[in-house]
């Protein structure tokens, strides 16, 4: 749609510049005319020099002004200065129609109808308003010459016709001011059908698009920032299930009309898809995006909908994801990916919240080589990847870090083991990349050979970063984490203490999580019965000692995480 409104601009400012360059052929030609270049008692060489003289100048004229049209299309001058220059343009071309009226006769002028060229340019470009002004301008003046001359005892025998012709001027400009402003109303009508959502009255996903990639083209112009909220209606589909789909309609429609009463005019907001909205945040800092957000997700809590007493929370809320550009990413997909992340941040940590973006990478990025930071860039994609396959993956992920961080302190591990052990964390299951989503989301138990495949993923992952001098000592961790103590694990069996100490401590973490979470072929199990789980096998799984520290953590934190479900 953007391509076909700049498309048919271009197009109409073709059709103004020749109407423009007509009108000034006409201004050459009573120059000419009144400077008698044609007219000589003595020399055919001197009539030929003047035509010459003649058509040059009409063609300087007219290159000169291509020129002008040339100059301002590729000097990139904002809309502002444009319209100024544009009004200023039309002005010169009154003022030039009026000397040309005063040389070619005054009232007996033939010229007075070059006011009209003045009248539709102005009108196409600036509307029915403008028209107006610039028919009144040239009427005045046009009968205030007659009205000097007759002051003059001048007979004035034009002075019928010039009222005629001034009723033209106001005609014309009132109709295609008219014709002008049907075509723009049309045209916005067919805007809105085409960008807009027609539940929810915001713009659609298509619109979405186009506008976040020309404002990071915008961005990139400007160095400037560009945010990008993220919004998903917290258990929306057992709204949907409760009451129905109209009651659901109603929910989107609401909500779609807070998002408008809360953001700026310059911002945009827009419904992604389902249930979930995004709005752009043009020259916005990512402390101003959370505010919005943050302001965003109290209003839409405040509001009170119906049935919403009937949900788990007791309130129908959103959670929203929030990153920005550049700091947070490089291009459009990036920022998309980022601020998605940070809303499944927000969805599995309490819900009901405003996340801005974060990823361990990005501390990461401090600790490597520059010859590796492209490397980290696409471990970041390859994660966003996982994610869009299997969300799973991502909340496990990202509980497990939690869970590495608490078991750390309560362990008394060094700053630099914390580090190595919280990378380890993240990048564990880097691996699944090479895994079919069908397979990672299998609802029937595995096959031995689908079962092969899937333990692949540790080895997979190593082949992934072994590369990154500054994260071999992660290597470890993300080869050996479904190792067992009785060496019964793989992919090498180690046993005992011949497993790593921090992969052990990973090993705990992770499996802990696994139990506690849904997966497409079992249930969750309870807190309870998972530390049951952990205290059973015990110095067949799991090292006891790193058992007994995680169980006292999750005792005393087991209110925390439980909210996080």
């Amino acid at each position: 749609m953007h391509k076909f409104k700049k498309s048919r601009e271009e197009r109409i400012c073709k059709i103004i510049s020749s109407v423009k360059l007509i009108s000034l052929f006409f201004y050459a030609i009573i120059i000419f005319s009144r400077c008698n270049f044609l007219y000589t008692k003595n020399s055919k060489i001197y009539i030929q020099y003047n035509i010459i003289t003649a058509f040059i100048s009409i063609t300087l004229l007219i290159l000169i002004y291509e020129g002008w049209i040339l100059f301002l299309k590729n000097n990139q001058i904002c809309i502002k200065t444009l319209r100024i220059i544009d009004i200023i343009e039309i002005l010169i071309f009154i003022a030039i129609v009026s000397i040309l009226i005063f040389i070619s006769g005054g009232y007996l002028s033939n010229y007075k109808f070059l006011f009209l060229f003045i009248i539709i340019t102005s009108t196409i470009q600036f509307g029915m308003k403008c028209g107006t002004y610039v028919s009144a301008i040239g009427s005045i003046f046009i009968l205030g010459v007659d009205i000097l001359s007759m002051l003059l005892n001048t007979v004035n025998k034009y002075f019928e016709t010039d009222l005629i012709l001034s009723g033209v001027f106001v005609l014309t400009s009132w109709l295609l001011g008219y014709y002008v402003k049907v075509e723009n109303e049309y045209r916005e009508q067919l805007a809105d059908l085409v960008n807009k959502d027609e539940l929810t009255g915001v713009y659609n996903h298509r619109f979405f698009q186009d506008s976040l990639t020309r404002g990071i083209a915008q961005c990139k112009k400007e160095n400037s920032t560009i945010a990008l909220l993220f919004i998903d209606i917290d258990h929306f589909k057992y709204y949907n299930d409760l009451y129905g789909h109209q009651k659901g309609d109603y929910v989107l429609r609401e909500i779609g009309c807070i998002l408008k009463n809360n953001i700026r005019d310059k911002d945009i907001v827009a419904r992604y898809g389902g249930e979930e909205f995004a709005v752009i945040l043009p020259r916005t800092s990512e402390g101003e995006a959370f505010l919005v957000g943050e302001r965003i997700r109290s209003k839409i809590e405040e509001y009170e909908f119906e049935g919403e007493e009937h949900l788990p929370n007791g309130k129908l809320t959103v959670s929203i994801g929030v990153s920005y550009f550049p700091e947070k990413s490089k291009n459009k997909e990036e920022l998309i990916n980022s601020a998605d992340d940070a809303l499944y941040r927000a969805k599995f940590f309490n819900k009901n919240r405003v996340e801005i973006y974060y990823s361990i990478l990005e501390e990461l990025k401090g600790d490597i080589e520059d010859k590796h930071i492209d490397l980290i860039s696409s471990i970041k994609t390859l994660i966003s990847v996982i994610n869009a396959k299997d969300r799973y993956t991502y909340g496990h992920t990202e509980r497990v870090v939690i869970y590495c961080d608490l078991l750390a302190d309560k362990l008394g591990l060094s700053e630099e083991e914390k580090k190595i052990l919280r990378y380890g964390a993240y990048l564990h299951d880097i691996g699944k990349i090479h895994i079919p989503q069908e397979l990672l989301n299998k609802k029937m138990p595995l096959t031995n050979d689908e079962w092969n495949i899937l333990k692949k993923h540790s080895e997979n992952g190593v082949e992934i970063i072994k590369t990154v001098d500054s994260l071999k000592n992660v290597i470890p961790l993300i080869l050996h984490h479904h190792e067992k103590y009785d060496g019964t694990g793989y992919p090498n069996g180690l046993k005992g203490d011949k497993i790593p100490y921090l992969t052990r401590i990973l090993t705990v973490a992770d499996s802990f999580d696994a139990m506690t979470s849904n997966r497409p072929y079992k249930s969750r199990k309870s807190y309870n019965e998972a530390i049951e789980e952990l205290k059973k096998y015990s110095s067949i799984q799991f090292d006891s000692a790193i058992v007994d520290a995680f169980i006292e953590v999750i005792n005393i934190n087991k209110h925390v995480f439980e909210k996080v479900r």
